[in-house]
């Protein structure tokens, strides 16, 4: 059984943790590796044929080379646009946090390492008294925080990289990746220099840059190499 994984986190909805951890495992794919891909809830998902969808598990599913199936991707998904505990209890349902862990099971049985979505951010809520922080903690893996490449993106980032600190004892950071979701609305001066401020100042490294549209970290990273087991020197 695997203990190998990352999970990824963002400073906030709408980084493009998805697209990042996409372009992650076609890299791993790409390198001979068998990668599972879990997102263990989603909200906002649309109405497809056979129930609901959730776009960002059926990415990551593509960019894996489709292994199990979607629903073991991302076993709890719900239609409302709504942080995940909100959105079942607008169906009249309750998340399971119990099945939100026990769905990492089987990826851990069938895969080489395991790529690990979040929803939302860290302190993003999960129940009552639970988030996605504890979520993570629980998995053990690094964790990879995507950051947006826009004004602001410092005080965020590290925000972010604080509360991974303090939360829990501490969650292992592997770092950050610096990411264009969209083109620039308008010129930012920013974009030239957040990259080199975060280096500076993060208390985890900066691990790359991912432009608008690549699928190519620059520069590269080892995926594999930062996915260390729990507890590994």
């Amino acid at each position: 059984m695997t203990r190998r994984g990352l999970f990824i986190t963002g400073t906030d909805t709408g980084v493009g943790k998805t697209y990042v951890a996409a372009a992650i495992a076609r890299w791993l794919a790409a390198a001979g590796r068998r990668v599972g891909v879990y997102k263990p809830v989603a909200s906002g998902c649309r109405r497809g044929r056979g129930g609901l969808v959730s776009e960002d598990a059926l990415a990551l599913w593509e960019a894996a080379g489709r292994p199990g199936t979607l629903d073991r991707v991302c076993p709890q998904r719900f239609a409302a646009p709504l942080a995940p505990h909100l959105a079942a209890r607008a169906e009249g349902k309750r998340l399971s946090s119990k099945r939100l862990r026990g769905g990492l099971d089987y990826w851990l049985d069938t895969s080489e390492i395991v790529l690990v979505e979040g929803a939302g951010g860290l302190l993003s809520p999960l129940g009552r008294h639970e988030y996605v922080a504890d979520l993570a903690a629980d998995m053990g893996f690094p964790l990879v925080v995507v950051s947006r490449n826009i004004l602001g993106t410092i005080n965020a980032t590290l925000q972010t990289l604080v509360a991974a600190t303090v939360f829990c004892e501490g969650l292992r950071v592997a770092g950050v990746v610096l990411n264009h979701p969209s083109p620039p609305a308008a010129p930012d001066p920013s974009l030239a220099t957040n990259g080199r401020e975060l280096a500076a100042r993060s208390i985890a490294p900066l691990l790359a840059e991912l432009a608008h549209g690549a699928d190519h970290f620059d520069p590269a990273v080892d995926w594999w190499r930062l996915a260390r087991r729990p507890g590994a020197a």
